[in-house]
């Protein structure tokens, strides 16, 4: 095989650059795949634009986090998997043609998925969170926030039984959330007017569950906003573009939990991946629906601005290989 690959290398804010570099080698207890593609992250868009601790040249294939192939190679030790066997990893530097991986951080895709893209690291997330939140029947639940993230777990929630209030800016991202279950929307444009439709549709008593899905401040704000008494708040979004602050008197007062559902257990990322593959596989989600925007790896920026600008009808993009 070629000794060279092409991989993505981010040279300086929202300065994406093509270049070939050596083609990753397993070591021990690592698998190399030949990827098809990796799905873009809303986490993705700060790091492109740049931040004040920001250095270039980043490494090849970074930000990729969400990527599935086929095993290619075999490191020493590994008797688990096969060259040829198509997976989904949660390897970080796949916008490139091949990743390196452990081989315990990979999940087999089974046949049924055959030719389907599958970026598992944000199913895995969905999953994860869910579990988190402790959703069960009967509960209110509102999800801020209505991208691919905040789609699934309406899937979710409202499978459990959960009543779900979608709240968003996009008219078109409310309509997602009716086809996958909320039974209430909510334009998220007014903070006040928002606070009292909820409190109008729960009779005072707000939310049993909130999950906030978007990483800003004021969304941060409004989900501890529509929290009840005794109730969680979910920290689904990822803050990552500088410190928050937070209304502790309310929740204080409230005596809300406030769960932080960002995993960084290897094992737990797992198990949430092989529930993803699962989950897909049996149709419990349907998530190709939710696969909106395809770009080449050599348009990884495009895809990048897409994922921050959402044009019409955007929900998810991938970057396909093959």
């Amino acid at each position: 095989m070629n000794s060279l690959m092409r991989a993505a290398v981010l040279t300086g804010p929202a300065r994406m650059e093509m270049a070939e570099v050596p083609v990753p080698q397993p070591g021990p207890g690592e698998v190399r795949i030949k990827l098809e593609g990796c799905g873009v992250c809303a986490s993705n868009i700060e790091p492109f634009e740049g931040q004040p601790w920001s250095s270039f040249p980043g490494e090849a294939g970074g930000m990729g986090h969400e990527g599935w192939g086929l095993v290619d190679a075999l490191g020493a030790g590994v008797t688990t998997l096969a060259i040829g066997t198509r997976v989904a990893s949660l390897a970080h530097r796949s916008f490139a043609e091949y990743d390196v991986v452990a081989a315990d951080a990979v999940v087999e895709l089974p046949a049924s998925l055959a030719g389907q893209p599958f970026p598992g690291e944000p199913l895995a997330c969905a999953l994860n969170i869910f579990r988190r939140s402790d959703i069960v029947a009967g509960q209110t639940v509102a999800i801020v926030g209505i991208g691919f993230l905040g789609a699934v777990l309406t899937k979710l929630a409202s499978d459990a039984g959960a009543r779900v209030i979608a709240i968003s800016r996009r008219r078109e991202s409310l309509d997602l959330a009716t086809r996958y279950g909320a039974t209430e929307t909510i334009v998220m444009d007014d903070h006040w007017a928002i606070i009292d439709a909820v409190k109008r549709l729960t009779d005072d008593r707000l939310c049993e569950r909130v999950i906030e899905a978007v990483g800003k401040q004021w969304p941060l704000d409004l989900a501890g906003e529509l929290v009840g008494f005794g109730g969680k708040l979910i920290v689904a979004g990822y803050h990552q573009d500088g410190p928050r602050q937070v209304n502790m008197q309310m929740w204080n007062w409230k005596g809300i939990d406030v769960v932080n559902a960002h995993e960084r257990d290897p094992a737990v990322n797992l198990r949430g991946l092989r529930e993803a593959v699962d989950a897909v596989a049996s149709g419990r989600i349907d998530a190709a629906a939710l696969y909106t925007h395809r770009y080449p790896l050599d348009s990884l920026g495009e895809a990048i601005v897409a994922t921050r600008d959402k044009p019409q009808g955007f929900v998810k993009a991938l970057v396909m290989y093959d």
